[in-house]
């Protein structure tokens, strides 16, 4: 396993990290808590040494599965959370209210069954609250001792640079994938101001595994990452075959699972510093914790960029 310095903090991450959006069991389709649990320890004992979650996954059931999977771990592991999210009547809120960040974060604690967060994160921004109040309360938890660094998600540049004017951060969490560029305008900025990248989405929600290979992927009941990733439908979809199956042949060129080459584009690129990837048995963490024990050519990598252009220009 490779391990990569998180920004201005003192931690050290392993490249390829354990997501947890699919085991809270309200996304991906019904998950197995068990295998969840398998799961989680199995990446551990990969070297996978990040463990990502959010109150908002599962309304707390992700944290409650990590809290036991970690069990025996605590001394392994780096965990990161977040607040200002949360799921109300089916759809989710964004609230950074004081109030709300200091029960998120008392209640995160609780269920990961630990003394303090590692890395707490903002979520999405909330444009309702003034970012100063919510600056303000994470100041004070910060010095209570409740979590050591702070970082964001899903911010610009803006409000990255907003939010330094009051505190520091060591880390940012972006979706960004071969399919998913946006982030590429902002890996300059964080690599001038010392910011980690925590990518999420590195396989475009599974798409880029190579798992399915007729058009218009059938997802199961409960399913919804087609509501988050615009990859499971047509017209997007053909054009990402096209590109799958170049990864496919790399992979096969390598001997080995298409998903590596998807992982090690993005876990290549200057400034990221790890890639946030669900695993839903113990089998698959294992083989996502592999990935960061080989690398693409630079030809390979300047190979998917230029059939990336062709295909989705």
């Amino acid at each position: 396993m490779e391990y990569r310095k998180l920004g201005s903090s003192n931690l050290k991450v392993s490249t390829i990290a354990l997501g947890t959006w699919a085991i809270g069991n309200d996304f991906y389709g019904d998950v197995d808590d068990s295998k969840s649990i398998d799961a989680l320890r199995a990446g551990i004992e990969a070297g996978i040494n990040l463990i990502d979650t959010a109150p908002a996954y599962g309304s707390g059931h992700a944290e409650e599965i990590v809290g036991k999977a970690i069990k025996g771990y605590q001394d392994k592991v780096i965990i990161a959370t977040k607040c200002g999210v949360y799921k109300e009547n089916g759809n989710f809120i964004r609230d950074l209210k004081p109030t709300t960040i200091r029960k998120q974060l008392e209640t995160s604690l609780d269920r990961l069954n630990i003394d303090v967060i590692d890395l707490y994160q903002i979520h999405w921004p909330d444009p309702k609250t003034p970012l100063e109040d919510t600056v303000t309360e994470l100041n004070k938890l910060q010095k209570e001792g409740k979590f050591k660094y702070l970082g964001v998600s899903n911010f610009d540049q803006d409000l990255m640079n907003k939010i330094q004017k009051m505190t520091d951060i060591v880390s940012i969490q972006p979706q960004y994938s071969i399919l998913q560029r946006g982030f590429e305008d902002d890996l300059q900025y964080v690599h001038k101001n010392n910011i980690g990248v925590l990518a999420y989405g590195p396989l475009g929600g599974g798409i880029l595994t190579g798992k399915y290979t007729k058009q218009t992927p059938k997802l199961k009941e409960g399913d919804q990452r087609n509501n988050f990733y615009p990859y499971f439908q047509e017209p997007q979809w053909s054009r990402v075959k096209e590109l799958v199956n170049l990864l496919e042949e790399i992979a096969t060129d390598h001997n080995k699972p298409i998903p590596h080459v998807a992982l090690n584009w993005v876990r290549q690129q200057d400034g990221i510093t790890t890639l946030l990837v669900g695993s839903k048995t113990p089998e698959q963490a294992r083989e996502n914790a592999d990935a960061a024990n080989w690398n693409l050519s630079i030809d390979e990598i300047d190979k998917i960029n230029k059939s990336y252009s062709k295909i989705f220009s």
